[in-house]
């Protein structure tokens, strides 16, 4: 096979998977290939992939055959393909004997993608799903140019064994990069055009240094970092909320007002059958806790639907947990089992209706409550950071201190950094003005 010029790397799932796809890039980038101009036509196609959901495999073996087959009817040679991420952790093995791709390569070792590309070409297939003792990130290049938001990883793997969750099986057991490399590439982010940093990791909020101080102790050193504006950080575990972190909201200011913070459930029993360690109460205190270090804060969820064994009353405790807090904004999903997981092999699964029903009336709560935040965001000035065109002439688009999508015109360049007025209110975004001007 052909040594390949160009690449393309497409990303599935969480934020973790956009920074590695991000890091991939550069890898290759480093190794001398060039970004595909049409990413369809590109000669080495990294497909990282996302194992959270239901059919996460087959999806794959899906989009091989459609690259495959795209390149048969342009009459061209199939591009090499890599699999990367979680489902090639799972899978390993089976995905080169299964689709005869020619690179798998698992999240904790793609920092070893040049080098198994370069075996692909010398027509062996390319496979490593190691875990390493040693970290990947001291082999990855240094960061260059990205946007005005850009993601950094803090921390990997996850010790919570949640019994719906492939993570702890896919990324590891809970492993916090040194307080140094992150200041160093948070530092190299803000150089290459970084205005706000979301800092990641399965439960971010576990990172600790190697003297055991924690997340808030990282905020609070970066806030130090001429040029950096807005610091971000997610997803969050409800039993690693620690106090420094919680007063780390009330006096750093460039944290952002806005915490995810994933509860999965408002029942009690069936959080103890997921293995989520804590209680609705215990989900209740820490949001009161939040909220009187920084009362305008806005909170986000995630919940999962149909849980095996879910009863109506047990999904009516989800509701009024999500009456009783009022998300800004949350995602939810219909449970999926999880091969090799202990909730796959758990009685009582719910049948597929019920679990679109429960999907349903659950998300027109969770519709309501963040077009309610919205709305009591009318009328506040609040700075703006610009984020990318719009499609309008002179539209441009960018987030609030909340995290909600603002589009506003005028003559602001991305990174920007804009006072403006909101002025109105939509379900999924709100517009913006100058202060004094008369919105468009």
């Amino acid at each position: 096979m052909t040594a390949p010029k160009t690449f393309a790397v497409k990303s599935f799932g969480c934020q973790m998977n956009v920074y590695d796809g991000e890091r991939m890039a550069e890898l290759m980038a480093a190794d001398g290939l060039v970004p595909a101009a049409d990413p369809a036509h590109a000669d080495l196609v990294v497909l990282n992939t996302c194992h959270i959901r239901e059919r996460a495999t087959e999806k794959v073996y899906s989009d091989i055959g459609r690259l495959r087959k795209d390149a048969a009817k342009r009459g061209a040679v199939a591009p090499m393909i890599a699999v990367a991420g979680c489902v090639a952790q799972a899978e390993g093995a089976e995905i080169v004997r299964r689709a005869k791709v020619d690179v798998v390569v698992g999240p904790q070792a793609y920092h070893n993608l040049p080098a198994l590309v370069a075996k692909a070409a010398a027509g062996e297939a390319g496979l490593d799903t190691d875990m390493p003792v040693d970290s990947k990130f001291g082999h990855l290049p240094a960061r260059r140019r990205v946007g005005p938001t850009a993601f950094l990883t803090v921390q990997e793997g996850c010790d919570k064994f949640c019994t719906y969750c492939v993570v702890p099986y896919t990324r590891g057991a809970e492993v916090s990069r040194s307080f140094a490399a992150i200041v160093d590439e948070a530092k190299a982010l803000v150089d290459a055009g970084a205005r706000e940093i979301t800092l990641l990791g399965q439960n971010v909020n576990a990172w600790e240094d190697e003297d055991g101080r924690g997340l808030d102790h990282l905020i609070r050193t970066l806030d130090r970092i001429p040029g950096l504006a807005r610091i971000r950080y997610t997803t969050s575990h409800p039993n690693d909320m620690r106090q420094g972190l919680i007063d780390a909201h009330r006096d750093v200011e460039s944290l952002m007002p806005f915490l995810h913070l994933p509860v999965q459930s408002g029942s009690d029993r069936v959080l103890k059958a997921m293995n989520r360690s804590h209680t609705t109460d215990s989900y209740l205190r820490v949001i009161d806790r939040v909220r009187a270090a920084r009362s305008d804060i806005a909170l986000s969820g995630d919940f999962i639907v149909g849980f095996p064994g879910e009863t109506e009353a047990e999904f009516a405790d989800t509701l009024r947990l999500v009456g009783a807090v009022g998300y800004a904004q949350a995602f939810s999903f219909k449970y999926s089992p999880r091969p090799g997981t202990p909730a796959a092999d758990m009685a009582d699964q719910i049948a597929p209706d019920v679990m679109d029903d429960r999907l349903q009336r659950l998300q027109a709560a969770l519709n309501r409550d963040q077009a309610a935040f919205n709305a009591a965001a009318v009328g506040r000035t609040c700075d703006v950071l610009i984020e990318r065109k719009g499609k309008l002439p002179g539209q441009m688009l960018g987030k609030s201190p909340w995290l909600q999508s603002v589009h506003l015109i005028g003559n602001h360049a991305i990174g920007d950094l804009v006072t403006v007025e909101l002025v109105e209110a939509g379900p999924n975004s709100l517009t913006g003005r100058m202060p004094g001007r008369i919105a468009a």
